[in-house]
């Protein structure tokens, strides 16, 4: 069965990115957020259009999220490619010393460009870029050490453009999620909403739930990370191991063991688990 179409493009971020392509040029630095269980499929297509040739730093939030291998992992192929990403854990305050280091390190070259073309010092200006829900206010509030945005586990709670002078000699462009109009790559689009990196209502549920299944499968068979297949199967009772179970069939026995034979309920609780940690720490892609 082909998997229906997955697109999502509200009109808060249409409106967004029309006034960051107004603003952008104004900005010195660009702290670009990723999400540690999907570092590539939270990769913007025009993020290189937007650097040019400003400065440039990489956070991967959630760290916590996928295990040390994975991470170990991800860092070299990021390496590979010329970028040095940090990692961090924006909920609980893990990486934001080094981030904040960065920036501040940054802010020293940005500054001697400028007094080397006979201009002033000033707070450096900073956008904050990323998919929705990668965790981008929660870093802000870090940064700043105190809630100065608003934060929460879903996409799309930014809605507009704000300056927020976080100390440092930085002042941060707090923006909403920014996403591609057209999903053209929808393996990237299914990861989005399995991670809930994505308005709900661009997707079926119980068929991400499925595919969600066949990613683990895929994983586990290539030994690409240590997914924790036997903790899931015991979670819920019925072996994903068991000649490499049908998703379908997986759904609809889960679904008669613990909602009442209610699959969407199930897909729900499956998907919720994952992003809950519920299912154990490890990424859903492979470099």
């Amino acid at each position: 069965m082909e998997i229906p179409k997955i697109q999502w493009y509200p009109g808060h971020i249409a409106k967004a990115e029309k006034k960051l392509s107004e603003i952008i040029n104004r900005v010195d630095l660009i702290i670009e957020v990723r999400d540690a269980r999907i570092p590539a499929s939270t990769g913007h297509r025009h993020l290189s259009k937007w650097i040019k040739d400003k400065k440039h730093l990489l956070v991967v939030n959630r760290s916590d999220m996928i295990s040390n291998s994975s991470i170990e992992i991800w860092t070299n192929w990021f390496k590979q490619k010329g970028i040095d990403p940090l990692w961090c854990n924006s909920k609980q305050g893990i990486g934001i010393k080094e981030i904040i280091k960065s920036a501040t390190k940054l802010r020293t070259s940005i500054d001697d460009r400028r007094l080397s073309r006979g201009m002033k010092i000033r707070p450096i200006r900073a956008l904050t870029l990323g998919f929705p829900n990668v965790g981008k206010s929660a870093l802000i509030n870090r940064i700043a050490n105190k809630k100065i945005v608003e934060s929460a586990r879903k996409a799309g709670v930014t809605r507009n453009l704000r300056w927020v002078r976080v100390g440092n000699g930085i002042d941060l462009l707090d923006a909403p999620g920014v996403i591609p109009p057209d999903l053209d790559d929808q393996k990237a689009a299914l990861n989005l909403a399995i991670c809930d990196d994505i308005g709900e209502a661009a997707y079926d549920k119980e068929i991400v739930a499925k595919e969600f299944i066949k990613i683990l499968l895929r994983l586990y068979e290539k030994n690409t990370y240590t997914i924790p297949i036997n903790k899931i199967s015991q979670r819920y009772g019925i072996n994903l191991l068991e000649g490499f179970v049908d998703p379908d069939r997986w759904i609809i026995d889960s679904a008669n063991k613990h909602t009442g034979g209610d699959t969407k309920r199930m897909a729900n609780k499956l998907l919720e688990d994952f992003r809950n940690q519920m299912l154990g720490n490890f990424s859903i892609e492979a470099p």
